[in-house]
């Protein structure tokens, strides 16, 4: 098992709390229930002590105490996500994250509506390219969470990951020149075929985001990325393809216009003087 352990997020709006709430323990006899509580306490210290086998091991000892304690499984999924190194596809690696992933999962299986559960899942989900499946956990989140703009966002950012994974792949096979169009190969047509759904769900998303939101500038940035993408495949039509590459740039302007006034400093206004 790899030694470093570290929780951090996989994606900047797919992050998951270090430390769940410790829920009621159920079904153990008070001996063990003692026992439960002390190894989900060390567990936490050592994690915050970065001690993570350590930390790893009391939470391990914790399921085995109580399985169906939904803490114990997020305290340990937690962790052991915190293992996974995104990107790195041998076996060690991929068997950390199934394992993260079945424990998202059983404290899923324990309480349906758990956030932190489903947060968890499609975080890793998505590390592990799994990205339909981390699409339908978004869903379900919103289903609960409908006033939520950060999981339309999500959705948003796998809609472009996969078209974007897609376009580069066939840049680079017909070595196109980076300010090169796309739009004038015949391969142009396959690739708006599998994509322009994934990009008009995409843009669609991200403007629920914005409607929720209307100073998300990270919203406004994928959606200056997602009409890139819709641009490269208006196959054929260069009319299209130039007034979506001038919409990619008016979200660009707002993006910059809105961080700029986010950083601005803040104009106290003194009251007025009490009236004599």
């Amino acid at each position: 098992m790899l030694v470093s352990l570290r929780c951090r997020a996989l994606t900047k709006k797919y992050a998951f709390t270090c430390v769940a709430f410790l829920g009621t323990v159920s079904s153990v006899s008070l001996q063990a229930q003692s026992q439960f509580g002390t190894e989900l306490n060390e567990g936490t210290q050592a994690y915050r002590q970065a001690k993570f086998e350590e930390a790893i091991d009391h939470f391990q000892k914790a399921v085995s105490l109580d399985p169906q304690s939904k803490a114990a499984h997020l305290y340990l999924a937690t962790a052991l996500a915190g293992q996974y190194i995104p990107g790195v596809d041998v076996a060690e690696n991929l068997k950390i994250g199934q394992v993260a992933l079945d424990e998202f999962q059983k404290a899923l299986d324990l309480d349906p509506k758990s956030l932190d559960s489903m947060k968890g899942i499609a975080s890793l989900d998505f590390a592990m390219k799994r990205f339909e499946a981390a699409k339908q956990v978004d869903l379900r989140i919103i289903e609960l969470e409908p006033g939520n703009p950060e999981f339309y966002y999500a959705i948003g950012i796998l809609d472009w990951t996969q078209s974007y994974t897609r376009r580069m792949e066939l840049r680079g096979k017909l070595g196109l020149d980076p300010a090169e169009p796309l739009i004038n190969a015949k391969e142009c047509w396959d690739l708006r075929n599998d994509d322009q759904d994934l990009v008009k769900d995409g843009i669609g998303q991200l403007a629920k985001a914005l409607q929720l939101r209307r100073d998300y500038d990270d919203a406004m940035a994928y959606m200056n990325l997602l009409y890139r993408e819709r641009a490269d495949i208006q196959c054929g039509d260069i009319v299209s393809y130039r007034a979506d590459v001038q919409t990619a740039g008016k979200w660009v302007d707002a993006t910059l216009a809105v961080k700029k006034e986010k950083a601005a400093p803040k104009t106290v206004v003194a009251p007025p003087n009490n009236p004599q």
